[in-house]
């Protein structure tokens, strides 16, 4: 039986977000495996062709053109939001279906289209309830460390709306690249006198260095360092800072329990993995579930295929690892867009950086 191919996008070397990257193609590949091991789509297995972007826009929309000449019925995947809306509109351009696992930039693709859908939350959505639970632990005065991005901007956009809505302020810090490692951003953050700094910054660099600077200056032991894009989820921030990296909050897109088959599905992934899944992975796994749902009786002729899959966002209904998975319309969000995704708040355990604890939830 001749194949399904579906084009997998995920960054695998720096500089993109390579941990993020693996974790998210585990989760594709067993995915994919469980299908197969199920029957396939209409008896057709599922094979996925791998494309490294690297974090790079170019590169992205590059591969979304040769997987779309290599005749795939839908590519999937991304974890980077600016290479995810690159990619998105690309195959909205050549009518190939996408489905979007982790990039949250609100703004996918400039115009409404029904080729694209997505698994994560919205960033607005989800940096919301990160203002939220800033505002219920106290926090009225936040400091922001932001590189230049459109995924940044649009986060400290977000987050100083929502907060100023409630009399709370958003305070920019500008980020010297050669002195982040000195007294500069700590003596700016005493001068602000806000009581938590955001790093709305890459991972490990800058993130790190600012991390031992903020955690080593005495000044600012009262300080709460959040990181709501979720550095602190691989394992690499725990390795790279220890104790120091403890007591960081983040967004993190898992229930608070996993029903049977995201616990299954999690013993498998940390077999596959050899540490302990990110909520990347599990939307990966999801990933794979979701396509091959939208992929049934699409037939054998490529573009009726691909119609038909890009038609199917809105009959999708699927169990996933993190609760019942369909597609709607969400007010200005311009792809089809899963509006259940579960949203934790949460950060390492300063008495054992290798455990989680939940800190809010919605």
């Amino acid at each position: 039986m001749i194949p399904l191919q579906i084009g997998a996008l995920v960054p695998l070397t720096r500089p993109g977000w390579a941990e993020a990257g693996q974790h998210l193609l585990a989760g594709l590949e067993l995915g994919v495996r469980d299908v197969n091991d199920g029957g396939g789509v209409d008896g057709r297995p599922l094979e996925l062709l791998v494309r490294d972007t690297a974090a790079d826009p170019q590169r992205a929309a590059a591969a979304v053109d040769e997987l779309a000449g290599l005749g795939v019925a839908a590519v999937a995947g991304e974890y980077h939001s600016v290479v995810a809306r690159a990619a998105a509109a690309r195959a909205d351009a050549l009518g190939l279906p996408f489905l979007c696992s982790s990039a949250v930039l609100d703004t996918l693709t400039e115009q409404p289209t029904d080729r694209v859908a997505r698994l994560a939350p919205p960033q607005s959505r989800g940096w919301r309830i990160y203002a939220d639970f800033l505002l219920g632990a106290g926090h009225r005065r936040t400091a922001v460390a932001a590189q230049p991005s459109v995924y940044w901007a649009a986060g400290t956009r977000i987050l100083r709306d929502h907060l100023a809505a409630r009399d709370a302020t958003v305070i920019d810090i500008e980020l010297d690249a050669g002195a982040l490692t000195s007294t500069v951003v700590c003596d700016a953050l005493v001068d602000s006198g806000a009581t938590a700094l955001l790093l709305l910054v890459g991972h490990p660099e800058p993130a790190v260095p600012i991390v031992r600077s903020v955690r080593g200056d005495r000044r600012l032991g009262e300080i709460l360092i959040g990181a709501p894009a979720g550095q602190p989820e691989f394992a690499e921030w725990e390795t790279l800072l220890g104790a120091d990296g403890a007591g960081v909050p983040f967004l993190r897109y898992l229930p608070e329990a996993l029903g049977p088959l995201g616990a299954r599905v999690e013993t498998a992934l940390r077999e596959r993995l050899a540490q302990a899944p990110s909520f990347v992975a599990f939307e990966g796994y999801d990933t794979a579930l979701v396509l091959a749902d939208a992929l049934r009786s699409g037939g054998a002729d490529r573009a009726r295929e691909r119609a038909r899959t890009a038609a199917s966002w809105s009959g999708v209904a699927v169990e996933g690892t993190r609760g019942k998975i369909q597609f709607s319309r969400t007010p200005g969000i311009s792809v089809w867009q899963w509006d259940r995704t579960p949203i934790q708040v949460v950060d390492r355990d300063p008495a054992e950086p290798g455990r989680f604890r939940i800190l809010h939830t919605e």
